[in-house]
């Protein structure tokens, strides 16, 4: 996109007199256009070909530390963004230390229930060993008594007998 400003606004802009920026037209180091009497340069060719320039063959041109409006606007938006990306960078650091602290948590936590669920497992075997050895006891008590009766009912009928 070309812009197009009077060669009087493009002095101020860039700090130049006018037989500098006239001398430099001639060069063909600007572009230049003339309606209804004025002159108009291309400012933004106009400043790339300034920006590089310290000597020219006739005479030495010094250049004053050109202020480009805008140029504030670029530095606070660049130390904006700059301070936004170290508070998201801040702010990720803190998730990830709430995230290990978490993890860590959850991990003692599956530690704890895991021996929880060994000691579980353990007294069910244990319970289970008592039960069969129960049962087993229990069987040959009933036998026991079954044989007892048995004897004592047979001796019951030799004696009436």
């Amino acid at each position: 996109m070309q812009t197009w400003l009077e060669i009087e606004e493009f002095s101020k802009l860039i700090h130049l007199d006018i037989p500098t920026i006239e001398d430099m037209i001639e060069r063909g180091k600007l572009s230049v256009k003339e309606e209804d009497g004025k002159r108009f340069i291309e400012a933004s060719k106009g400043t790339n070909e300034l920006m590089p320039l310290s000597k020219t063959s006739d005479s030495i041109v010094e250049v004053e530390a050109v202020n480009l409006p805008g140029a504030d606007f670029v530095e606070k938006t660049i130390g904006t963004i700059l301070g936004l990306h170290e508070k998201v960078m801040d702010a990720k650091d803190e998730t990830l230390d709430a995230l290990k602290s978490e993890n860590h948590f959850l991990k003692e936590a599956l530690f704890s229930m895991q021996e929880l669920y060994d000691e579980d497992r353990k007294i069910v075997e244990t319970l289970t060993k008592q039960l069969e050895t129960t049962q087993e006891e229990l069987e040959f008590t009933r036998r026991k008594y079954k044989l007892m009766w048995n004897k004592a009912v047979e001796n019951y009928k030799k004696d009436d007998g």
